[in-house]
């Protein structure tokens, strides 16, 4: 019987937050934003404050708050004032009692904390929507970081998920924006982020892979899990010394040129997308931190994206057309890899798209137009009735969240010639491996496959002409209906002559003096008009309102 209340209260919860702020200054210049591409950082004066906005996600719960963390990382829909509060949600949160923390260690490792540790700080490093974050030494004498997921959370993240999937799916369709940036599948690709984020042994498996993908470069870190001491909702990983790369102090920007660490953490996101299609998707400034040796730790991976050969190929190509500037190039890749509606509009699209390209020609890192722009590409897309595959999307929010970091640590840094530079070395990269002997081997086993099968197919094919059974199926076109069309056309031609022939020969018989006569007239030819028609009638009818 409280399942009925439950839900409605979630519902109440929803639309008041919704009545709130759906007329609001703040919506619909964010909403300007989105679909203009104006900068956010022009407007201030807003009837809710940016702690109002803060606490009422707050309130909300933490499937709210977690969307409030994506705001965040969204200069270009957000004003700064905005984006500074939103970005407290992202370790600024209610802490959990150290005696409930306690409690789910101890459940998750089995042993009593004192056993398992030498030491473990009461007092948490960071208190997120998810977890929580203590420091703790190993009996090797290790510092670990042990993260520690909220009671609860799972069944509170499935309730507003579902709250949010049926509103999404009414939007999607009874409303036409709702079509147009397909509000449902977006909410179930957040869903399933989501459930993979509430999975610490999935995230420390992102941590291994990515980790051995990026060992080549040793200006960047990415802290090892410690397995005996992860389970689904305990993750214990190394131990990270630094900070936040917007919270470096000015001084250290003067004393230290960090252009080659900006360089590297490019290269090595490229690498990622390109050609491990394997990467970080959550990459903004509070998951970047700068350590004491002016190394960059990347962290929390319960967020990731994979992308296909096939994409990573398309990604490679639109990264290419990007760091040219050409707009043709950037919308014949978008338009390859897209899907479009019966009322796509290519040529409007095409237009928006070289459009944006010439306004961000010679734009730099403060700009920050490289991700926006791929965002806006999406949003015109979608506009247009092409829909783009979610990755662009995904690469778009991981250059925005990049342009964030070179203007936190090298404001002057060239992203667009860092892109080419390294895609054209990555490019290079995945030719020679193509050229390994695994990927030969299975090049020639395919050769061997099509050599096998070659003679057989040769011989049924001449087999086939010499008794001409050759037949060749083209199903571009229907000839059935294409002769049934012929043949009514020539039916409807002939019965157009027959019934003029009967309406010229009742003229004509009209002259003819007879005895059997009908209105005054002679009755076969009037007969033959009247047939003539109705005839004529019912094939007009047929013809109008009957033909396809």
């Amino acid at each position: 019987m409280s399942i009925l209340p439950n839900r409605l209260t979630r519902y109440q919860k929803f639309l008041s937050f919704m009545l709130k702020y759906w007329n609001s200054d703040l919506l619909n210049e964010t909403t300007s934003n989105a679909l203009e591409g104006e900068s956010a950082g022009e407007f201030s004066d807003y009837d809710q404050s940016p702690e109002e906005l803060v606490d009422d996600l707050k309130k909300m719960g933490p499937t709210y708050i977690k969307l409030g963390q994506l705001l965040s990382t969204r200069p270009d829909l957000l004003p700064d004032n905005y984006l500074e509060a939103l970005t407290s949600l992202q370790d600024d949160l209610p802490t959990i009692p150290y005696e409930k923390i306690r409690e789910i260690v101890e459940d998750e490792l089995g042993s009593r904390i004192s056993k398992a540790f030498n030491w473990f700080q009461e007092e948490p490093l960071a208190s997120a929507s998810i977890g929580q974050v203590h420091l703790a030494e190993l009996r090797s004498g290790k510092k670990v970081a042990v993260k520690i997921q909220r009671p609860g959370i799972r069944k509170k993240f499935l309730e507003d998920l579902e709250t949010l999937e049926e509103v999404a799916g009414f939007a999607a369709n009874h409303t036409e924006i709702g079509k147009q940036y397909a509000f449902d599948d977006v909410l179930a690709e957040l869903k399933r982020i989501m459930l993979h984020e509430l999975d610490y042994l999935r995230e420390a498996e992102n941590l291994v892979t990515l980790g051995t993908n990026l060992k080549s470069y040793r200006r960047l870190l990415v802290p090892q899990p410690i397995p005996d001491y992860t389970t689904s909702k305990v993750l214990t990983m190394e131990y990270v010394q630094g900070k936040k790369v917007t919270s470096v102090s000015p001084l250290r920007k003067l004393e230290e040129d960090h252009t080659a660490l900006v360089d590297e953490l490019i290269e090595s996101y490229l690498k990622q997308i390109i050609s491990d299609g394997f990467a970080h998707a959550d990459p903004h400034p509070g998951n970047i931190h700068l350590m004491d040796n002016n190394k960059i730790a990347l962290m929390d991976l319960g967020m990731v994206a994979q992308f296909t050969k096939k994409m990573q190929e398309y990604l490679l190509r639109l990264l290419i057309g990007l760091s040219k500037n050409n707009g043709e190039e950037i919308t014949d890749i978008l338009l390859e890899m897209s899907e479009r509606s019966e009322v796509s509009t290519e040529k409007e699209f095409r237009r928006h798209i070289n459009t944006m390209i010439n306004d961000s020609r010679n734009s730099t890192a403060q700009d920050m137009q490289t991700g926006k722009l791929l965002i806006q590409m999406n949003r015109s897309a979608a506009l247009n009735g092409i829909h783009l595959p979610v990755e662009v999307n995904i690469l778009g929010k991981i250059l925005l969240n990049m342009d964030q970091i070179i203007l936190a640590l090298s404001p002057g840094f060239d992203l667009k010639d860092a892109v080419r530079r390294h895609v054209t070395k990555i490019m290079q990269d995945k030719m020679v491996n193509e050229l390994a002997p695994e990927e030969m081997f299975s090049a020639l086993l395919e050769s061997k496959k099509l050599a096998e099968n070659l003679p057989e197919r040769i011989n049924k094919i001449t087999e086939n002409l010499a008794n001409n059974d050759f037949n060749i199926k083209i199903d571009a076109l229907d000839e059935k209906r294409l002769t049934d069309g012929f043949q009514k056309v020539a039916n409807r031609i002939t019965l157009g002559i027959i019934i003029a022939a009967m309406i010229i020969g009742a003229a004509m018989m009209m002259r003819v003096p007879s005895p059997f006569m009908i209105f005054g007239y002679p009755g076969l030819a009037i007969i033959f008009f009247l047939v003539a028609a109705i005839g004529g009638i019912a094939l007009s009818y047929t013809i109008l309102f009957k033909d396809e």
